[in-house]
Formats: structure tokens, C-alpha cells, sequence
């Protein structure tokens, strides 16, 4: 009898060691599991500061874009930097530290793709045309691209080497009229303050800006500035501090987002 209680006790020795491990297991799965799902994609998500060097003439749309990106990518702040597309680009040549560039016109951002600078091939996002805009009431009468040649009209452009400079070089070309400018300024948005400011009777600026100095200027829009349509272009940059982040960023403003926010401005389609 002894020995046959022994024998009973070995065996529910065996089936316990047996089935402890069972329990074990389970527990070490779950918290694998819990880990990757909780930790891991917060984990990877990359945070931190996202520098955008852009066109002056985005500087509207890009701060509004600008805060989606933030609001769908919690931890990131993203800063800019707004100028004439032509200054931008001397920066970033000259070691500027910037994550993005978005420019006016595909000349300036060719500059940085011959440099070497452009991280990935750079994407066409929005377009743009150029308007006449004049203090509010139009004190000179401006009803054509040709009135601004007349004496005695003050007109301010931008300069050459700037995108809204180098679009009023090409209609001018288009409708055969020189302007004689009393200046050329370095970006579009300092054209429309000397307008605003009533220090010049006229000025060529994209059609987005006069849209959104409504009530400040008069919009003036002409038929040949359709023969020098800006097409915006967007790309991550070699140098950037956050080559993640910048690569989604330059997603974000040719995905659905930006679009919505660039057309409700008055930008074309690229």
C-alpha cells in the first residue's frame, strides 16, 4: 500500500511540473504584445523641431499647414522661414541649416538640385498668376496691364531674380509693354505693403496675395498674365536635421491637407 501511495504521489509531482508552465507563458506573450502596440510605434514616431524655408507668398497657407502637421504629429513644432524664393535658396547654398524648401518657381528650386541639395526629386504642389493690385478705389484709373506704362504711374514689381519678377519679365514680354518701375523689390509680399501703403499707384503681385489683402488693395487681374503661370515646387533637403519628418512634411503639402488648404486660398492645381 505504501508503495502504491508513493507511486501516486510521483505521478501528481509529474502532472504538476507539467502543466505550470502553461500559465507562464501566456502572461509573457501578452505583455510582448501590449509593449509593441503602446511603446513601440510612439517609440518611433520622430519628434523635434522641422525647419521650412518657403516662398513669401506662402507665408499664409504654409502657417496654417503648418499647424495641421503639428496637430497630426504630436511632439513636432514646425518653424519657417519666409522670403523671396531667390534668397532662400543663397541661404541654403551658403549652409543655412533648413529641413525643407518650398519655392515659387521651379528655377530657383533647379539651383538647389544642381547643388546637390535636394534630398529627394522635388514635387510640384501649387501654381500661381500674377494680378495688378492698387490702393483701395484705383486713384489712377489702372484697367490694363499697359496702363501701367503710363506717365505719371508709380508702379512697383519685384526684382528679377525673384519668381514674381521673373513672371513680370515674361509678360511683359508677352504683351509688349516695358514698365519703367519706380522699384524692384525681393519679395511679393514687400511689393503689396508699398501698395498698401500707398507708396506706389500699382504693383504686380500673385493673385493669392491680392485675395488676401481684400479690403486693402484693389484687385486688378489682366489677360496676359496667363502666359507666365509660377508652378510652386516642394523638397526635403540633404542638410536636414530631420530627414523623416521633412519627408513627410513635403508629402503632407502635396496630399490631401495642404491641397485643401492651398485651393481654399486661391491657388491653382500644379
Amino acid at each position: 500500500m505504501e508503495s502504491a501511495a508513493a507511486l501516486l504521489g510521483g505521478a501528481a509531482l509529474l502532472l504538476t511540473g507539467c502543466a505550470s508552465p502553461a500559465p507562464t507563458s501566456a502572461p509573457t506573450t501578452s505583455t510582448t504584445s501590449t509593449t509593441t502596440a503602446t511603446g513601440g510605434s510612439s517609440s518611433s514616431a520622430p519628434t523635434g523641431t522641422l525647419t521650412v524655408f518657403a516662398a513669401a507668398s506662402l507665408k499664409t497657407t504654409f502657417t496654417q499647414i503648418g499647424k495641421q502637421f503639428e496637430q497630426a504629429h504630436p511632439g513636432v513644432t514646425v518653424t519657417f522661414s519666409f522670403a523671396g524664393s531667390s534668397d532662400l535658396v543663397t541661404q541654403i547654398t551658403n549652409g543655412a541649416p533648413a529641413d525643407v524648401l518650398a519655392s515659387a518657381d521651379q528655377a530657383t528650386m533647379t539651383t538647389v538640385v544642381d547643388a546637390g541639395l535636394a534630398a529627394q526629386p522635388p514635387v510640384a504642389f501649387a501654381t500661381n498668376v500674377l494680378t495688378i493690385v492698387t490702393p483701395p478705389g484705383n486713384p489712377k484709373g489702372v484697367a490694363s496691364f499697359a496702363d501701367l506704362a503710363r506717365s505719371g504711374t508709380a508702379v512697383v514689381v519685384c526684382a528679377p531674380q525673384v519668381p514674381c519678377g521673373a513672371a513680370t519679365e515674361r509678360v511683359e514680354e508677352a504683351a509688349g509693354v516695358t514698365l519703367a518701375p519706380v522699384s524692384e523689390e525681393g519679395s511679393v509680399t514687400d511689393v503689396l505693403t508699398k501698395v498698401e501703403s500707398g507708396e506706389a499707384d500699382a504693383g504686380l503681385v500673385y493673385t493669392t496675395d491680392a485675395r488676401g489683402a481684400a479690403g486693402k488693395v484693389a484687385d486688378v487681374p489682366f489677360p496676359e498674365s496667363s502666359g507666365a503661370v509660377n508652378t510652386y515646387p516642394v523638397a526635403p533637403l540633404t542638410g536636414a536635421a530631420q530627414p523623416e519628418l521633412a519627408r513627410e512634411f513635403a508629402a503632407y503639402v502635396a496630399g490631401s491637407p495642404g491641397q485643401a488648404v492651398l485651393r481654399a486660398a486661391g491657388f491653382g492645381a500644379p
